[in-house]
């Protein structure tokens, strides 16, 4: 099966009119990761209505809905928001806000486009359960929580995913991107999403007064020196063809201008299209980090700290071939390009990776031809709403329809 049948594209036409408002429901109410409860409740209720087995798992959702014999496809959405205020100006913009797991009250926003993936995982799984006659095999809807913090992979396999479901022959994500435009789809085999982890690094000093800087030793100098020299790791010890990136997002040192602190600390950002790469950066600054400290004769060792790492997301080949061939069968070659690799990490590949099956993870667009498009995780993010929630409820419909065995 290459495309949907004729009565299963006809159906779509319909979905906008319960779709729609329920988009702009999840959107003004965004939940942080791992703390969904909300989302939950309406994903699991939903899949139950359309007939799937339904469990949580792990602080996500899993409907199954089986027909006979044939291939089991698994198509996995994330449902998690960002602490970010809102300032997209949308009419159904969020002015929601939650309690984070430290107890802090943050606002939130769905600045990722998780609520898209939320409603056009529940389209392709209605459309599915509605023309139930059209396929065999088993359909497995996935809606997994904690993906902007590495957590909800892991969460719900370490909860009993694999022994909980049928073990899937190949699963399925997509995601909203700036790029391709609205109304278009991107895949390609391969790394399509890099690999991630953070980085909490804290170097010592000696205090000292302002004045007296010879009776200290100043980490703020020696973190200045870390900073500085750890951009030659990219720049002279990967390959120009590899990528690899290494960001310092915040450090902290000090309370007053007069004081000289004892300590200091950097959160640190790595990425890279291979473990090799992305493990070569982070010993690379945890050496250079602590030559730095002793050309500064700091009092103690560093300390580092590694945190919310993603693996890289690289589909296979014949997967992503069939995923290609279905996606331009059902759209024409016209909507259909090659995804360009994205910065971005994900955790999605570490379910298939649980299950030891192969994978295909693509993008849709999210922004009209022409338009200005803010970036995922902006505050300004405001994808058009149509045709974006149709293109991912068709494209997640039509990957996993192409999969399952067919009842013609």
């Amino acid at each position: 099966m290459t495309t949907l049948t004729d009565a299963m594209t006809a159906t779509l036409d319909s979905y906008g009119a319960w779709q729609e408002p329920l988009f702009e429901d999840l959107h003004r109410h965004p939940e942080l990761s791992m703390l969904e409860a909300r989302t939950r409740g309406i994903v699991a209720a939903q899949l139950t209505e359309y007939g799937y087995e339904v469990q949580q798992i792990g602080g996500g959702v899993v409907g199954v809905l089986s027909r006979g014999e044939g291939p089991t496809i698994l198509m996995r959405a994330d449902m998690d928001g960002l602490p970010v205020q809102e300032a997209s100006g949308l009419p159904y913009a969020s002015e929601h806000t939650q309690a984070d797991a430290a107890g802090q009250i943050q606002s939130t926003m769905h600045a990722c486009g998780h609520d898209f993936h939320v409603v056009a995982g529940l389209g392709a799984a209605k459309l599915l359960a509605d023309h139930r006659e059209d396929w065999t095999g088993t359909y497995i809807a996935l809606f997994q929580p904690g993906e902007e913090i590495a957590a909800g992979a892991r969460s719900m396999v370490e909860d009993g995913l694999i022994d909980k479901v049928p073990a899937p022959d190949v699963c399925l994500g997509q995601h909203v991107l700036t790029s391709p435009a609205a109304g278009k789809v991107a895949v390609a085999p391969g790394p399509v999403l890099s690999s991630s982890v953070s980085m909490r690094v804290l170097v010592h000093g000696a205090g000292s007064h302002g004045s007296m800087p010879h009776l200290g030793v100043d980490p703020v100098v020696l973190a200045a020196a870390i900073v500085t020299r750890i951009q030659t790791l990219v720049a002279r010890e990967i390959a120009p063809g590899d990528f690899g990136v290494v960001t310092v997002g915040a450090l902290h040192a000090g309370t007053s201008a007069n004081i000289i602190p004892d300590r200091a600390e950097l959160a640190l950002n790595f990425r890279a299209y291979s473990d090799q790469v992305l493990d070569h950066l982070v010993g690379g600054v945890q050496r250079m980090v602590r030559a730095e400290c002793e050309a500064a004769r700091s009092p103690k060792e560093p300390e580092f700290e590694l945190f919310n790492r993603y693996p890289v997301t690289d589909n296979d080949p014949q997967v992503a071939e069939r995923v290609r061939e279905a996606f331009v069968g059902q759209f024409g070659p016209e909507r259909v390009e090659r995804m360009d690799p994205v910065t971005a990490s994900e955790d999605f590949s570490g379910i298939p990776a649980a299950f030891g099956v192969p994978y295909c993870y693509w993008g849709t667009g999210a922004y009209a031809e022409g338009r200005v498009a803010a970036p995922n995780h902006s505050p300004l993010w405001a994808p058009d709403m149509q045709p974006t929630l149709r293109m991912g409820t068709e494209a997640a419909a039509s990957a996993a329809f192409a999969l399952l065995g067919s009842a013609r």
